[in-house]
């Protein structure tokens, strides 16, 4: 496979692998009192990534993301052209002195490859990743997510139509669509959803006949052959209202044969037109018997909304917004409902206005789903805008013609702690107990620390009974004095502790698993 090659890729094609772990520290939770799993978290995305790891990879169903499109264009509230100054000092701190020469291309490639790296980590093995980009990275996008994702995993290239009239000013084209690159996490495993049919597609079901079965369609009753390769499909039908016979071109004979046509007959599927009038037959289909609809690659803005509509809608809901080109919710809501279920987890890592989560909470209200969204955004407008609009649609926005009524819902809004370990890999107690025994309990695919008599419980998963023995002043040692101090008895036990004196033997014979605590315990 080819792969593209630029200027800093050495250093960053395994930095997500040198991303320090951090803590998720929650600022408060809006509209409830205990965490949801609805989050907004405010920093950098390469390390909330890193820090979402153990508690969400594998497991996340669907990502969205609209990363910057690199267009070179500074007055956006976006920074576009990849020269914010943290991703400058992050260049700096990673590429090194080289990093200082990288084109806008070198740089915007240097930004994305970690943290698609992280995003596959974290997407489910039947999960999708959905990108927005447009002409100016889309060759780019394409062959660095067939390198990480793996060609066969590429789906397809959406293409949205984004804009109502042309754009007269343009120098060569109106640049009237976007992509959205659609990849999978195995494609094996994953197939987009179908879609209920839209208001204009049940327009074309009618029943003139006042057939019992409910509203029809019709379509052709011949097909591309001829008659020379189909001599089965050339024959004469009888039109069943007038008694005339009929034969099809002999350049496009009919779908069926006489047997099968037979059968169409006798179960009222060859429509004749009005009074029979019609000199070929059609064949009905019935709503009833239609299931859901393909998602088709072309995305019209008539069914998924246009940046105009998104302008007036995100300023119906704050005012003062200084995006000018947010992505559509019916946009983002479309492409959920293709790669989404009712319960599944959502991520956008490059949030800004917040989109993707008021899609999840629409979503939600029509259908009464539990969908969870995960949103990370590292620019100061987190919280005045970002978080400020999910909380305008939890509660409801406008007034008068152009009030929407609140979604309900709840989310907490986090920022990014300390490090979760220092430099010598070891635990950095100054994080707290509860955080690092929830990072523990997320890395073993706990819900999280539960509390018990013990206070060393972790919790429980596939009959195994987790416990992490840390006590921050004094050493720890799995034996059998501290295994007389459970309170009940399992049938498999996974033991976290600084030392371990149990001999393998018995071990074995009780079902204990014992894992050493990551710390320096000299000073012990």
């Amino acid at each position: 496979m080819p792969e593209l090659i630029w200027k800093g890729k050495e250093q960053v094609i395994n930095h997500h692998q040198d991303v320090p772990v951090r803590s998720l520290d929650c600022e408060y939770t809006y509209n409830g009192d205990e965490e949801s799993g609805n989050k907004i978290i405010h920093g950098d995305n390469l390390a909330a990534l890193k820090a979402l790891l153990s508690q969400y990879e594998g497991r996340v169903k669907c990502i969205y993301i609209d990363p910057p499109y690199n267009t070179g264009n500074e007055s956006w509230v976006y920074n576009d052209n990849v020269k914010d100054p943290r991703i400058v000092k992050w260049l700096g701190e990673v590429v090194g002195k080289e990093g200082e020469d990288l084109c806008r291309h070198d740089k915007w490639l240097c930004m994305m490859y970690p943290r698609l790296q992280l995003l596959k980590r974290l997407l489910a093995d039947d999960g999708v990743i959905l990108i927005s980009i447009d002409d100016n990275e889309q060759s780019h996008l394409c062959a660095i997510m067939n390198e990480i994702f793996g060609i066969n995993n590429y789906v397809t290239s959406l293409s949205w139509q984004k804009r109502v009239s042309p754009a007269n000013d343009a120098k060569y084209f109106s640049s009237d669509h976007e992509f959205v690159l659609v990849y999978s996490k195995n494609k094996m495993l994953w197939r987009p959803n179908r879609l209920e049919r839209t208001e204009s597609q049940l327009k074309n079901y009618r029943n003139p006949d006042d057939d019992p079965r409910g509203p029809w369609n019709s379509v052709t009753y011949t097909c591309n052959k001829s008659a020379s390769e189909r001599p089965n499909l050339y024959h004469s039908i009888i039109n069943a209202i007038s008694g005339k016979e009929v034969l099809p071109k002999k350049t496009a004979v009919w779908k069926y044969d006489a047997a099968r046509h037979k059968k169409n007959e006798e179960q009222g599927l060859v429509y004749w037109g009005v009074n029979g009038k019609a000199k070929m037959p059609r064949l009905k289909r019935f709503l009833s018997d239609m299931g859901k609809v393909v998602p088709r690659s072309t995305l019209a803005y008539s069914e998924c909304g246009h940046t105009q509509e998104a302008r007036l809608e995100l300023l119906n809901i704050i005012t003062d917004s200084p995006f000018t080109t947010p992505k559509p919710t019916r946009l983002i809501e479309y492409l959920l409902n293709i790669g989404s279920n009712k319960d599944s987890i959502i991520l956008d890592s490059f949030a800004g206005s917040g989109t993707t989560a008021h899609a999840v909470l629409n979503l939600n209200k029509k259908d009464g789903g539990n969908r969870k969204f995960i949103l990370i955004e590292m620019m100061e407008y987190a919280e005045t805008i970002t978080a400020e609009r999910v909380k305008r649609v939890i509660e409801g926005y406008g007034k008068e013609k152009k009030a929407v009524e609140g979604t309900g819902g709840i989310f907490s809004y986090y920022t990014l702690g300390e490090r979760v370990f220092d430099d010598e890999g070891n635990l950095n107690e100054s994080l707290g107990i509860a955080k690092i025994r929830n990072y523990v309990a997320w890395t073993e695919r706990l819900p999280g620390a539960e509390n018990r008599k013990n206070p060393y419980w972790l919790g429980k998963k596939d009959r195994i009974d987790y416990y992490f023995y840390y006590e921050p002043e004094q050493l720890t040692v799995l034996n059998l004095e501290f295994l007389a101090t459970l309170d009940h008895k399992g049938e498999s036990y996974l033991i976290y502790a600084d030392v371990c004196l149990l001999d393998e033997s018995f071990m074995a014979e009780k079902h204990i698993r014992f894992k050493k605590i990551p710390r320096d315990i000299s000073r012990f």
